[in-house]
């Protein structure tokens, strides 16, 4: 147990409290803050991430530099190649991305959202070389 309640202080965020953001990690997302970040002293970040439009190129190979990473899929459906294969994750499903592995978000649904809970919460993302092709993405439908 930390004793610092500076470190470790009580949150409770409603879905008013905290906007739908589009200055994320990927552009082609939004986020919304859980108030997790502030409440453990930057050890942790909890946040939605939500399909804002189709991306045409997907997140491209990467690595987090992070502790810990989990994404936990709550609407929808995203395609993930970690380490060379493929990962259909839908709703429901929990990952958990290991430290430093290899991956590349290429296809989602358009009323995907997932929450990403994630240590520490000023995890760095770099990005890296593939270990094999990625599939293309399928079109979104016209609206």
């Amino acid at each position: 147990m930390l004793d610092n309640p500076l470190l470790n202080t009580f949150s409770h965020v409603k879905p008013g409290d905290t906007p739908w953001r589009s200055d994320g990690l990927r552009d082609f997302f939004l986020y919304r803050d859980l108030g997790v970040a502030a409440a453990t002293g930057g050890r942790v970040v909890a946040q939605l991430a939500k399909a804002n439009e189709a991306s045409e190129k997907g997140t491209g190979w990467h690595q987090h530099q992070a502790d810990f990473h989990i994404v936990f899929m709550t609407k929808g459906w995203a395609k993930f190649m970690y380490e060379g294969k493929e990962h259909l994750v839908e709703a429901g499903d929990c990952v958990h991305q290991r430290p430093g592995i290899t991956h590349f978000l290429f296809d989602y649904s358009p009323d995907m959202e997932y929450l990403e809970i994630v240590s520490p919460a000023n995890f760095g993302t770099t990005d890296v070389e593939g270990p094999c092709p990625v599939p293309a993405p399928a079109s979104w439908p016209s609206t």
